[in-house]
């Protein structure tokens, strides 16, 4: 096995495209799959709304494990390791579901693909910021994320695909996990290598620290951002298809969602350079409470496909912006502090389509989950206006 102390000889848009495909991967795949995918569920197999709901709050369950785990974990060569575990076991999570029918098993597999999502959106963004900053560049993670665009579009690009050749449901998860191994490959070579040392108890103690109120309050807006996240996660596609003029369209909302993603990132980050990370956050959160709120007024294609493409272009920005601000905060490890933030937002994923699920089920519509959902969200900004600025950020705690 090679020895992770050494660093590899990788050029910078290597580490850059493998932090990218390592996202398409361990959210696109391992989570983003479930949503154009279950249609086809439900219909073959008689998979209820409540029981979706669930299987959803479940990879949210194995998502807040891995935030748990990625919190306390201090030795950079072990979230490495868990990186690296988290690639090739979403290649599994995605192949498993096609195996059985029974409840507890999928609930396994999607416990697991929630683990996953963690081991990407954590610890590979803590390896590729840290990365970042030692070499002297830019400490955003606008370029990062694209992966999750990327692997919105590629999840409901590729369930299209495979649904024209195979219309059993077993079958195009499998198809699924085989698309997988195009960015497994690219991913696993070009992992961001960890750092040649490990850093000293000085250089801790002298990092700028957080003041408990500055992550308190921003935990509560992003337990709201999670909450605005995982509703349309879920459900957009199973939206569309409920409302009869639309059905056949879900695919395309989808990714709409990630072709939106992709582009925000870069703005996003001008936007945060040009009015501050407050600012840009609160005008993020929103304009996504706008693409929340546009389906529940209107069911035809234009409000749907409006908030299709306002929800993508603006839950990247809010993931981005918020990561990288923590991780700046703690840049000797910065994937732990984004982790220890990341605690509410995955509390709020697993509430949330629970939730929303329910309601679902209870009243036939998703209009009531959405309206509840742009309430949650309105908190949230009302939470980002409180933050402490710039000066009280960084009193020790």
């Amino acid at each position: 096995m090679q020895d992770l102390s050494t660093p590899r000889s990788l050029q910078p848009w290597q580490v850059i495209v493998g932090g990218i495909f390592g996202l398409v991967l361990t959210i696109g795949l391992a989570r983003f799959a479930y949503t154009p995918l279950l249609p086809a569920l439900q219909v073959q197999t008689g998979l209820n709304d409540a029981s979706a709901g669930a299987l959803a709050a479940i990879n949210y369950a194995g998502y807040i494990s891995g935030a748990l785990a990625a919190a306390w974990i201090d030795d950079v060569r072990w979230r490495h390791r868990l990186y690296s575990m988290g690639l090739w076991l979403s290649l599994l999570t995605v192949a498993g579901m096609a195996l059985s029918t029974w409840m507890p098993a999928w609930a396994l597999w999607r416990y697991l693909g929630g683990l996953c999502g963690a081991t990407g959106m954590l610890l590979g963004a803590g390896l590729v910021l840290g990365w970042l900053m030692r070499q002297g560049r830019r400490p955003e993670l606008g370029v990062h994320f694209i992966g999750l665009g990327l692997g919105i579009v590629v999840s409901a690009v590729g369930v299209w695909g495979v649904s024209q050749i195979w219309a059993l449901w077993s079958q195009q998860w499998l198809a699924m996990a085989a698309i997988g191994l195009v960015f497994f490959v690219p991913a696993w070579a070009w992992r961001p290598p960890v750092p040649p040392a490990p850093v000293s108890a000085s250089e801790m103690q002298a990092a700028p620290k957080v003041s408990r109120r500055w992550m308190l309050t921003m935990a509560g807006s992003y337990f709201a951002a999670g909450w605005g996240f995982v509703i349309s996660a879920t459900f957009t596609v199973a939206i569309v298809e409920r409302e009869p003029a639309l059905a056949g369209q879900g695919a395309l909302a989808w990714a709409l969602v990630g072709l939106a993603a992709m582009p925000a990132v870069f703005l996003w980050d001008k936007v945060a350079r040009r009015w501050g990370d407050t600012r840009a956050l609160l005008l993020a959160f929103g304009l996504q409470t706008l693409s929340v709120i546009l389906p529940a007024l209107s069911g035809s294609l234009a409000a749907v496909l409006g908030g299709a493409i306002g929800y993508g272009a603006t839950f990247i920005g809010i993931v981005s912006m918020t990561l990288a601000l923590v991780g700046r905060r703690a840049p000797h490890n910065p994937g732990k502090a984004m982790a220890r933030l990341t605690l509410s937002y995955g509390a709020a994923q697993v509430i949330a389509p629970v939730v929303a699920g329910a309601m679902a089920q209870a009243t036939g519509t998703f209009k009531g989950a959405l309206w509840l959902t742009a309430a949650v969200m309105a908190a949230g900004m009302v939470l980002l206006a409180t933050l402490p600025g710039e000066g009280a950020e960084k009193k020790v705690r």
